[in-house]
């Protein structure tokens, strides 16, 4: 289990307001998602960490 993601972490997973939920943005094509679901979820292709201070590494 130390290969799995915490979708929570991930910055495509947001708190949608309207349905007071959180869910995945990524947006898939019908051969993407199915190659998804095949894998099992062990490792999601699309996680980005949710890094606030990339951008002020970057600056120093």
């Amino acid at each position: 289990m130390a290969d799995t993601v915490c979708c929570e972490s991930c910055v495509y997973y947001v708190f949608n307001e309207d349905n007071e939920e959180y869910e995945c943005l990524v947006t898939l094509d019908e051969d993407e998602y199915a190659s998804v679901l095949s894998s099992g979820f062990r490792q999601c292709p699309y996680y980005r960490l949710d890094d606030e201070y990339a951008v002020v590494r970057k600056q120093n």
